[in-house]
């Protein structure tokens, strides 16, 4: 329709230009009648009708405000296929195998440029000498070698250390907050569960932080992106008993 009216909007304009410029034709122009366009919008003619709209509206909004990059075509038919009685062609469990992976996809590419940014920052971080590195990619360096007990996952711990992210941005800082964290050692990220294993009590280690190890795609609050490499600097003071 809007096509139809444009060309003929074009027409009329050309046509008022030429009446200008030559003057009147000899003949009255032929008018033409274009066809009706037919109305894409369904006819809303009770409450049910109505209510289906919504709903279908409300679906429709909640999907694509998160998942930009869906198949209209393919998320269409398999609603029709429900509604036709012809079932689906994913089980149940194929289909949420699928969603998953495919939430994932969307995750990681909402926070590409954290990821890419953490990887390259960890790979050159490599380069430092004092640097070891653990299977898991957990980056670590010993600022102070304290001389007592290892802690388990199962023990709890008392710990003093700063938070930031790879620009030296601080998110977190027990220090300031003037009292050190108690917590269980398997209770936390998973970078912090390896690391916390590795240090003696007394000691201050300074730990690299893949995102995998970190807060993943989810990121934490306000101060965490999805996908974040982190730094911690980490004094164990005490493994309560």
């Amino acid at each position: 329709m809007k096509k139809l009216s444009i060309i003929f909007l074009s027409t009329l304009i050309a046509a008022a230009a030429g009446a200008q410029t030559k003057g009147k034709p000899a003949t009255a122009p032929v008018k033409k009648t274009l066809p009706a366009a037919k109305s894409t919008q369904p006819i809303l003619a009770n409450l049910t009708d109505s209510a289906s709209f919504a709903i279908g509206q409300n679906i429709a909004l909640a999907v694509t405000a998160d998942l930009k990059n869906l198949n209209k075509e393919a998320f269409l038919h398999a609603i029709k296929n429900v509604f036709d009685g012809k079932g689906g062609q994913f089980s149940e469990d194929t289909s949420r195998m699928v969603l998953m992976r495919f939430s994932q996809q969307e995750k990681e590419a909402m926070v590409k440029a954290n990821i890419d940014e953490g990887r390259a920052f960890l790979e050159n971080n490599k380069k430092n000498p004092n640097v070891k590195i653990t299977a898991s990619g957990l980056q670590y360096e010993v600022v102070k070698e304290g001389t007592g007990e290892k802690p388990t996952a199962d023990d709890e711990v008392v710990c003093h250390y700063t938070g930031t992210l790879i620009d030296g941005t601080q998110f977190d800082n027990s220090h300031e907050r003037g009292a050190p964290l108690t917590v269980r050692v398997s209770g936390v990220i998973k970078g912090w569960t390896e690391g916390l294993q590795l240090m003696t009590v007394g000691s201050i280690y300074k730990f690299y932080v893949p995102y995998e190890l970190g807060y993943d795609l989810r990121g934490a609050g306000n101060d965490i992106p999805g996908g974040a490499a982190l730094i911690f600097e980490i004094e164990l003071l005490e493994i309560k008993k």
